[in-house]
């Protein structure tokens, strides 16, 4: 079972986003983005904690809408979500031990995006390095501990995250090697995931059950930004949120998020917060060479969602 339910309230509102959003980059073709919009509705079951236990949290089901919430896209750095939930599963469960270096590594995958960062929990989670071309038979093991990860979230039943694929390093150059011929020879093997795959995953999280309700909290430490880092970097790119839907949020907002991009893709996940509006939960992901550049596609999109907000608490007033 979907863990939200479509609401004619929001469908309405987010075609109408949508349509202003085409109307005003007209080489955003409607096949290249895709996107998922969670609303809390009081009581809010979210950022609570862990109040509530994980039987009690699922079985209230959310408000929602998504376009083309279930589409395969790569994912980016969004994958690191994955990592991150996964790893601490492993730890909570005494699959691996824990140490200052993976701790230092976790964070940096998320706060920094880091890809170097993320090699090594990778090399944690599954218990394979990068490195030459293996003879087929270590090859076919290789390939069985790497696809562990996709294991464990089959393993969870969602039905959210049946098409998706997390078993690839993120690069800056790309792979080589045996990473090069795991991911195959036209790439058909690279990380795939859904708006409605991430959604579920934050959902997760800053319900306080990812894993548990004391590692969910971790995790949110880790994907708090804040608004004053887009003043304060001189990277536009590094803070994710200058060109994310963290740049169209009001001063007041409570921002947890994690961007992702590349030459071809431009995608943000958020969990937010804003005084006398609903909290609401944004998956955005969009895709083609000219929209990854484009920086005002995202936060024209959550200005809208902001207003939409506001919008909703004049209605539900």
């Amino acid at each position: 079972m979907a863990f939200f339910y479509r609401d004619e309230t929001l469908q309405q509102i987010g075609t109408q986003i949508l349509e202003a959003t085409w109307a005003k980059f007209p080489d955003l073709a409607k096949t290249q983005i895709a996107l998922t919009w969670i609303v809390y509705d009081p009581p809010v079951i979210v950022n609570t904690g862990g109040a509530l236990s994980p039987e009690e949290f699922w079985q209230y089901r959310v408000r929602g809408f998504s376009y083309r919430g279930m589409e395969r896209i790569y994912p980016a750095s969004l994958v690191k979500l994955f990592y991150l939930v996964a790893i601490h599963e492993w730890l909570e469960t005494g699959m691996i031990s824990d140490s200052p270096e993976l701790e230092r590594a976790i964070r940096d995958m998320v706060v920094r995006s880091s890809n170097d960062a993320t090699s090594l929990v990778i090399d944690m989670l599954t218990g394979t390095t990068s490195g030459p071309e293996l003879p087929p038979g270590p090859f076919e093991t290789w390939k069985q501990q790497r696809n562990i990860v996709n294991r464990y979230y089959q393993s969870l039943d969602w039905e959210e995250l049946e098409s998706i694929n997390v078993n690839q390093k993120t690069w800056n150059d790309g792979p080589y090697g045996r990473e090069r011929a795991f991911l195959g020879e036209l790439m058909e093997n690279r990380n795939m995931l859904t708006t409605d795959a991430v959604a579920r995953l934050m959902h997760s999280i800053v319900g306080g059950v990812a894993v548990s309700s004391e590692r969910s909290q971790q995790m949110m430490k880790l994907l708090k930004r804040s608004l004053d880092a887009a003043q304060s970097s001189t990277d536009d790119e590094e803070n994710q949120i200058s060109g994310f839907i963290g740049e169209s949020l009001p001063a007041n907002a409570e921002l947890w998020s994690k961007a992702g991009w590349t030459s071809q893709v431009r995608h943000d996940a958020a969990y937010i917060e804003i005084p006398e509006l609903q909290p609401y939960l944004l998956v955005l992901f969009t895709e083609g060479k000219t929209n990854s550049k484009n920086k005002e596609i995202i936060p024209f999109l959550s200005q809208a969602f902001v207003s939409s907000m506001a919008e909703l608490e004049i209605l539900r007033d």
